[in-house]
Protein backbone atom coordinates (compact mmCIF):
# COMPACT_ATOMS: atom_id res chain seq x y z
CA UNK A 1 0.00 0.00 0.00
CA UNK A 2 1.47 3.47 -0.85
CA UNK A 3 0.98 5.52 2.12
CA UNK A 4 0.38 9.99 1.07
CA UNK A 5 0.29 12.47 3.12
CA UNK A 6 -1.66 15.89 2.15
CA UNK A 7 -0.95 19.57 2.80
CA UNK A 8 -3.51 22.33 1.33
CA UNK A 9 -5.15 25.13 3.24
CA UNK A 10 -8.25 24.19 1.17
CA UNK A 11 -10.21 21.82 2.45
CA UNK A 12 -12.28 20.98 -1.22
CA UNK A 13 -8.81 20.80 -2.35
CA UNK A 14 -8.25 17.99 0.71
CA UNK A 15 -10.85 16.33 0.44
CA UNK A 16 -11.04 16.11 -2.99
CA UNK A 17 -7.54 14.68 -3.55
CA UNK A 18 -8.52 12.25 -0.60
CA UNK A 19 -11.43 10.76 -2.69
CA UNK A 20 -9.37 10.28 -5.53
CA UNK A 21 -6.61 8.55 -4.41
CA UNK A 22 -8.73 6.31 -2.13
CA UNK A 23 -10.52 5.29 -4.76
CA UNK A 24 -7.35 3.17 -6.20
CA UNK A 25 -6.81 0.38 -4.26
CA UNK A 26 -2.82 0.62 -3.54
CA UNK A 27 -3.28 4.31 -2.24
CA UNK A 28 -4.27 5.13 1.20
CA UNK A 29 -4.31 8.92 2.46
CA UNK A 30 -2.71 8.80 5.96
CA UNK A 31 -3.03 11.77 7.17
CA UNK A 32 -3.78 15.52 6.31
CA UNK A 33 -3.04 19.36 7.43
CA UNK A 34 -4.42 22.68 6.16
CA UNK A 35 -0.93 24.50 7.56
CA UNK A 36 2.85 23.14 6.26
CA UNK A 37 4.17 22.89 10.17
CA UNK A 38 2.32 20.15 10.63
CA UNK A 39 3.99 17.88 7.90
CA UNK A 40 7.15 16.80 8.98
CA UNK A 41 5.28 15.63 12.53
CA UNK A 42 2.57 13.78 10.23
CA UNK A 43 5.92 12.15 8.18
CA UNK A 44 7.55 11.16 11.33
CA UNK A 45 4.62 9.38 12.54
CA UNK A 46 2.72 7.55 9.27
CA UNK A 47 6.85 7.48 7.11
CA UNK A 48 4.48 8.18 4.19
CA UNK A 49 6.05 7.06 0.90
CA UNK A 50 4.67 10.35 -1.13
CA UNK A 51 3.50 13.62 0.26
CA UNK A 52 1.60 16.51 -1.98
CA UNK A 53 1.92 19.98 -0.77
CA UNK A 54 0.63 22.82 -1.85
CA UNK A 55 2.92 25.29 -3.30
CA UNK A 56 1.94 28.26 -0.81
CA UNK A 57 0.05 27.87 1.97
CA UNK A 58 -0.91 31.40 4.31
CA UNK A 59 1.20 30.83 6.80
CA UNK A 60 3.52 28.17 6.71
CA UNK A 61 4.57 27.12 2.60
CA UNK A 62 4.95 24.16 1.19
CA UNK A 63 8.63 25.50 0.53
CA UNK A 64 9.02 25.72 4.63
CA UNK A 65 7.45 22.57 4.91
CA UNK A 66 9.71 20.58 2.02
CA UNK A 67 12.57 21.86 4.18
CA UNK A 68 11.26 20.11 6.80
CA UNK A 69 10.97 16.82 5.15
CA UNK A 70 13.74 16.48 3.13
CA UNK A 71 15.94 16.98 6.51
CA UNK A 72 14.36 13.59 7.87
CA UNK A 73 16.29 10.45 7.80
CA UNK A 74 13.97 9.03 5.51
CA UNK A 75 11.71 11.82 3.50
CA UNK A 76 9.11 10.84 1.19
CA UNK A 77 9.02 12.02 -2.19
CA UNK A 78 7.47 15.31 -2.60
CA UNK A 79 5.35 16.62 -5.65
CA UNK A 80 4.31 20.22 -5.01
CA UNK A 81 0.48 21.59 -5.87
CA UNK A 82 0.43 24.42 -7.87
CA UNK A 83 -1.92 26.94 -10.21
CA UNK A 84 -1.18 27.93 -13.94
CA UNK A 85 0.35 30.89 -12.43
CA UNK A 86 4.39 29.23 -11.82
CA UNK A 87 6.54 31.70 -10.01
CA UNK A 88 9.97 31.67 -8.37
CA UNK A 89 8.43 29.11 -5.76
CA UNK A 90 9.22 26.78 -8.74
CA UNK A 91 12.79 26.62 -9.25
CA UNK A 92 13.70 27.08 -5.12
CA UNK A 93 11.38 23.80 -4.91
CA UNK A 94 13.68 22.11 -7.68
CA UNK A 95 16.29 22.87 -5.07
CA UNK A 96 15.02 21.95 -2.29
CA UNK A 97 14.61 18.44 -3.47
CA UNK A 98 11.08 18.14 -4.96
CA UNK A 99 10.45 15.43 -7.36
CA UNK A 100 7.59 16.77 -9.14
CA UNK A 101 4.77 19.53 -9.73
CA UNK A 102 1.02 18.66 -10.28
CA UNK A 103 -1.61 20.62 -10.83
CA UNK A 104 -4.48 20.72 -8.33
CA UNK A 105 -7.38 20.00 -11.04
CA UNK A 106 -5.46 17.13 -12.36
CA UNK A 107 -7.15 14.15 -14.07
CA UNK A 108 -7.63 11.55 -11.75
CA UNK A 109 -6.52 8.96 -13.68
CA UNK A 110 -3.39 11.27 -13.92
CA UNK A 111 -2.89 12.22 -10.25
CA UNK A 112 -3.08 8.24 -9.42
CA UNK A 113 -0.21 7.57 -11.84
CA UNK A 114 1.73 10.03 -10.70
CA UNK A 115 1.61 8.67 -7.27
CA UNK A 116 2.55 5.51 -8.26
CA UNK A 117 5.85 6.87 -10.17
CA UNK A 118 6.70 8.78 -6.67
CA UNK A 119 6.67 6.29 -4.39
CA UNK A 120 8.41 4.20 -7.35
CA UNK A 121 11.27 6.53 -7.04
CA UNK A 122 10.48 7.99 -10.52
CA UNK A 123 9.33 12.28 -10.99
CA UNK A 124 6.34 13.91 -12.16
CA UNK A 125 5.57 17.19 -14.24
CA UNK A 126 1.50 17.50 -15.11
CA UNK A 127 1.31 18.37 -18.52
CA UNK A 128 -0.57 21.07 -18.20
CA UNK A 129 2.32 22.72 -16.05
CA UNK A 130 5.24 21.55 -17.60
CA UNK A 131 6.15 23.87 -19.88
CA UNK A 132 5.31 27.32 -17.18
CA UNK A 133 7.69 25.24 -14.75
CA UNK A 134 10.52 25.06 -17.21
CA UNK A 135 10.47 28.45 -18.11
CA UNK A 136 9.90 29.44 -14.58
CA UNK A 137 13.54 27.63 -13.89
CA UNK A 138 15.12 28.48 -16.21
CA UNK A 139 15.64 31.77 -15.30
CA UNK A 140 15.46 33.75 -18.04
CA UNK A 141 17.57 31.95 -20.10
CA UNK A 142 17.70 28.88 -22.11
CA UNK A 143 21.72 28.42 -21.55
CA UNK A 144 21.24 26.97 -24.85
CA UNK A 145 24.64 25.63 -25.80
CA UNK A 146 25.49 22.96 -23.19
CA UNK A 147 21.94 21.84 -23.84
CA UNK A 148 22.22 21.65 -27.06
CA UNK A 149 25.86 19.81 -26.65
CA UNK A 150 23.88 17.13 -24.48
CA UNK A 151 21.10 16.29 -27.01
CA UNK A 152 23.81 15.91 -29.88
CA UNK A 153 24.44 12.74 -27.94
CA UNK A 154 21.03 11.60 -28.42
CA UNK A 155 19.72 9.21 -31.49
CA UNK A 156 16.69 10.52 -33.08
CA UNK A 157 14.09 8.59 -31.60
CA UNK A 158 15.80 9.37 -27.89
CA UNK A 159 15.41 12.93 -29.25
CA UNK A 160 11.71 12.23 -29.67
CA UNK A 161 10.90 10.55 -26.17
CA UNK A 162 12.86 13.59 -24.28
CA UNK A 163 10.96 16.16 -26.12
CA UNK A 164 7.51 13.69 -24.79
CA UNK A 165 9.36 13.53 -21.65
CA UNK A 166 9.79 17.39 -21.76
CA UNK A 167 5.70 18.07 -22.31
CA UNK A 168 4.74 15.84 -19.21
CA UNK A 169 4.16 12.68 -20.78
CA UNK A 170 4.31 9.69 -18.75
CA UNK A 171 6.10 6.51 -20.32
CA UNK A 172 2.93 4.98 -21.19
CA UNK A 173 1.76 8.33 -23.15
CA UNK A 174 5.03 8.54 -24.65
CA UNK A 175 4.34 5.01 -26.04
CA UNK A 176 1.17 5.42 -27.92
CA UNK A 177 2.44 8.76 -29.22
CA UNK A 178 5.61 6.49 -30.53
CA UNK A 179 3.60 3.51 -31.14
CA UNK A 180 5.86 1.61 -28.63
CA UNK A 181 5.67 -1.05 -26.19
CA UNK A 182 6.40 0.68 -22.69
CA UNK A 183 8.70 -1.42 -21.62
CA UNK A 184 10.57 0.08 -24.67
CA UNK A 185 10.41 3.35 -23.71
CA UNK A 186 11.38 2.63 -20.18
CA UNK A 187 14.61 1.51 -22.08
CA UNK A 188 14.87 4.76 -23.94
CA UNK A 189 13.93 6.75 -20.85
CA UNK A 190 16.87 5.37 -18.89
CA UNK A 191 19.17 6.09 -21.81
CA UNK A 192 18.06 9.42 -22.40
CA UNK A 193 18.87 10.20 -18.71
CA UNK A 194 22.21 8.76 -18.71
CA UNK A 195 23.04 10.32 -21.73
CA UNK A 196 22.31 13.74 -20.59
CA UNK A 197 23.11 13.59 -16.79
CA UNK A 198 19.86 14.02 -15.83
CA UNK A 199 19.02 12.35 -12.52
CA UNK A 200 15.27 12.52 -12.95
CA UNK A 201 12.76 13.18 -15.62
CA UNK A 202 11.88 17.12 -14.18
CA UNK A 203 15.80 17.61 -14.89
CA UNK A 204 15.85 15.89 -18.28
CA UNK A 205 12.75 18.20 -19.51
CA UNK A 206 14.71 21.37 -18.32
CA UNK A 207 17.76 20.43 -20.29
CA UNK A 208 14.65 19.34 -23.29
CA UNK A 209 13.52 22.83 -22.91
CA UNK A 210 16.68 25.02 -22.90
CA UNK A 211 18.04 23.24 -26.07
CA UNK A 212 15.14 24.21 -27.99
CA UNK A 213 12.97 20.84 -28.25
CA UNK A 214 9.64 22.39 -26.18
CA UNK A 215 8.89 25.90 -26.86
Amino acid sequence: MIKVILADDEDLVRSGLRMILGSAGDIEVVAECDDGHLVAELARQHRPHVALLDIRMRSFDGLAALRRLRALPEPPRVAMLTTFDVDEYVSEALRLGASGFLLKDTEPEQLVRAVRDLAAGGAVLDPGVAARVLAAVADGERAAEPARRLLASLSDREREVLTLIGQGMSNAEIGASLHLSEATVKGYVSSVLGKIGAVNRVQAALVAFRGGLIA
